[in-house]
């Protein structure tokens, strides 16, 4: 699911080269063995209820649109300059942390899907939850160095017209995200 992980994933490649994605994904990665973990020992039922899901849609859907309208503040400015770009220091690994919980996405698919994944690979035991989680986390892994990968060896062939264009596009999927989140959110008020 495109989302800021994705559109960071996009962003830092420019920047920093095809090693961005798989460092995020270590973040988000680490992340995921947490939440987990949690779930496994009781964590479910508590992200299963509606008021938990509307508190989580309304303040993703917020986070989303305040980085979407961030990154549209930014555009005027940005520039692939890679020189000037690669000395600004960022830890991608705690950035997949962060961009995985600004997702409010990602919170509402481990409190449904992922858990019914959980519960099925929890009757194989702990063999079956690690081939769950690795299978997992190497298929994000794969899609995310891919992307990474291809951002990075093409961004020679971008101008800054393009890179601003594409970091636009970045925000207007977050806008969107933000969008159906408070739609999701306030459904389930109404």
């Amino acid at each position: 699911m495109p989302g800021p992980l994705l559109t960071v994933t996009i962003s830092e490649s420019t920047r920093r080269g095809a090693i961005a994605g798989p460092l995020l994904i270590f973040g988000h990665g680490i992340l995921e063995l947490s939440l987990i973990t949690a779930l496994l020992l009781g964590l479910a039922p508590l992200l299963q209820r509606n008021d938990v899901f509307i508190f989580i849609s309304l303040v993703g859907g917020s986070i989303l649109l305040w980085m979407a309208f961030s990154m549209f503040k930014s555009l005027p400015g940005l520039h692939l300059d890679v020189a000037t770009e690669k000395t600004k220091s960022k830890n991608l690994v705690i950035t997949g942390i962060l961009f995985s919980l600004a997702n409010p996405y990602w919170i509402i698919w481990w409190a449904s899907i992922g858990l019914g994944y959980i519960l099925h690979s929890v009757k194989y035991g702990m063999m079956g939850i690690a081939a769950f989680f690795l299978g997992h986390i190497l298929a994000d892994l794969a899609w995310y160095a891919l992307i990474s990968f291809g951002v990075a060896r093409g961004r020679r062939f971008f101008s800054d017209v393009f890179y601003r264009r594409l970091i636009g596009g970045c925000a207007s999927f977050l806008v969107i995200f933000s969008c159906y989140f408070f739609y999701s959110g306030v459904e389930k008020i109404l």
